[in-house]
C-alpha cells in the first residue's frame, strides 16, 4: 500500500482539541496579516507623503509575521485533510486568490510602491485589500462548500 499525503498528518483532523486550536493559530495570523497590511496600504492613501519608514517596516514585518503563522497553520491543517479540501470549491478559489494576492505583492514592491504613491501602487493596494477580503470569504465559506 502506497501511504498517501495524509497519512503522517490525518489525526490532527480527529483530535478533540488539536485543529481547533490550529484554526486559532490561524485566525490569529490571518487578522496579524490583513490588520497591518490594511494599516500599511491605507497610509499609502491617506498620509503624508513624508510618512516615516520607520512605521512603514513595522507594519511590514507584522504582515510578514502574520502570513508565516497563517501559512504555517494552513498548511498544517491542509496536510491533515488534503483530499476533501482539494475538492472543496471554496478552498481551490482561497488558493488562487492567495497566488493572485502573492502575485500582486511581489510586482508592488519589486516596483518601490511604498515610495511611488502613484495611480498604480494605489490601484495594486485597493486590490490588494480586496483580495484578501476575497481570501477571508472564502476561508469562511470552505466549512459550507
Amino acid at each position: 500500500m502506497i501511504p498517501t499525503l495524509s497519512s503522517p498528518f490525518a489525526w490532527i483532523a480527529s483530535h478533540a482539541w488539536l485543529y481547533p486550536a490550529l484554526e486559532v493559530v490561524h485566525l490569529i495570523g490571518v487578522a496579524l496579516l490583513i490588520g497591518n497590511l490594511a494599516l500599511l496600504e491605507l497610509r499609502l492613501w491617506f498620509a503624508p507623503a513624508d510618512d516615516p519608514p520607520a512605521v512603514q517596516r513595522a507594519a511590514l514585518g507584522l504582515v510578514l509575521a502574520g502570513f508565516s503563522l497563517a501559512a504555517l497553520s494552513g498548511l498544517t491543517m491542509f496536510a491533515s485533510q488534503p483530499g476533501e479540501l482539494i475538492a472543496n470549491r471554496a478552498f481551490t478559489l482561497k488558493m488562487l486568490l492567495l497566488m493572485l494576492a502573492g502575485c500582486n505583492a511581489a510586482a508592488f514592491h519589486a516596483r518601490g510602491g511604498l515610495a511611488r504613491r502613484d495611480a498604480l501602487a494605489r490601484a495594486q493596494t485597493a486590490l490588494s485589500l480586496l483580495l484578501w477580503l476575497a481570501i477571508l470569504a472564502c476561508g469562511r465559506w470552505i466549512a459550507y462548500a
